[in-house]
């Protein structure tokens, strides 16, 4: 899978070597795979903030929790289980799978776009939908929904690049790549949805240069946290284009006869969401019929 995707998760192939060629010293197998994360953590960071967007900062970080421990616990007890029993009997279906998965990621990026364009913003609306009684539950659960799509190809290409260990070694380098990779972007997303908070306990501190950064973290991070709704909103509609687009054996950036470079992994981001959102519109169109139809 080359470009594009599987450039920014280059990383995920050191983290599983590490965790299997280091399991005498574990501690220090997810130390390296915690520093190694980086990569991934870019997606994931700017998708999932939107879902704690217009909460209580006393519900922010419990909410960032659920979300992280539903993340866990797909990557540990749902994804890891089911792709190691695949590689063993069925490896040609993770492929189908993982575009299933990323159509799926286009689709809710496109409705994300479908609904920016056709509804105009209602403050009103707005809060009354973050006073429903079900309405963090919601969040919670369509964050976790999408996190599975993620954490799926994630490991995918974890297990890639240890498919020749024995099973127990793959096991073992999965679990280190999960707890490593959820621990790294969930920190950071807390870190984020928090700064405001920081902010504000700076601006009320002595000396002005540290007020004055206060104040500025505060006025800035309504913007910054607009802009990640809609970076997430694009990294979802790249992620799944490419998922689909890859999976079908195709490579976009040859198209245009490059290979290799900045230039052919902007035009793979470009192509694949272009195609990503082309296929998600026809998803959602789809599904709006059949459900007028009922």
């Amino acid at each position: 899978m080359p470009g594009g995707l599987a450039a920014l998760l280059d990383d995920i192939a050191t983290i599983a070597k590490v965790a299997a060629a280091s399991l005498e010293d574990v501690g220090g197998a997810a130390g390296k795979a915690a520093a190694k994360s980086a990569g991934v953590v870019v997606d994931d960071t700017a998708v999932t903030p939107r879902y704690v967007t217009g909460f209580t900062p006393d519900r922010e970080l419990p909410i960032i929790w659920r979300i992280a421990k539903g993340s866990l616990f797909n990557k540990l007890v749902v994804i890891t289980p089911v792709i190691l029993l695949l590689s063993v009997l069925l490896p040609w279906l993770i492929t189908p799978i993982l575009m299933a998965g990323g159509a799926f990621l286009c689709f809710e990026g496109a409705e994300k776009v479908i609904h920016a364009l056709t509804h105009k913003e209602d403050l009103a609306a707005e809060a009354q939908e973050m006073a429903a009684p079900g309405h963090e539950e919601t969040m919670v659960k369509g964050a976790i929904r999408t996190d599975f799509i993620l954490s799926g190809e994630i490991m995918v290409i974890a297990l890639n690049e240890v498919a020749a260990k024995g099973l127990a070694l793959r096991a073992s380098a999965l679990v280190i790549v999960a707890i490593a990779i959820t621990a790294a972007v969930y920190g950071v997303v807390g870190l984020i949805v928090k700064m405001d908070d920081i902010g504000l306990h700076l601006a009320k501190r002595e000396g002005a240069a540290t007020r004055a950064l206060g104040r500025g973290l505060v006025k800035a991070m309504p913007h910054v946290l607009t802009a990640l709704a809609a970076i997430g909103t694009a990294a979802m509609l790249w992620v799944g284009g490419q998922i689909v687009v890859h999976g079908a054996g195709m490579h976009p950036p040859e198209w245009l006869g490059l290979h290799e470079g900045f230039t052919a992994w902007l035009a793979d981001v470009a192509i694949s969401g272009t195609i990503g959102l082309a296929l998600g519109a026809v998803i959602a169109g789809v599904l709006h019929v059949v459900k007028g139809g009922h």
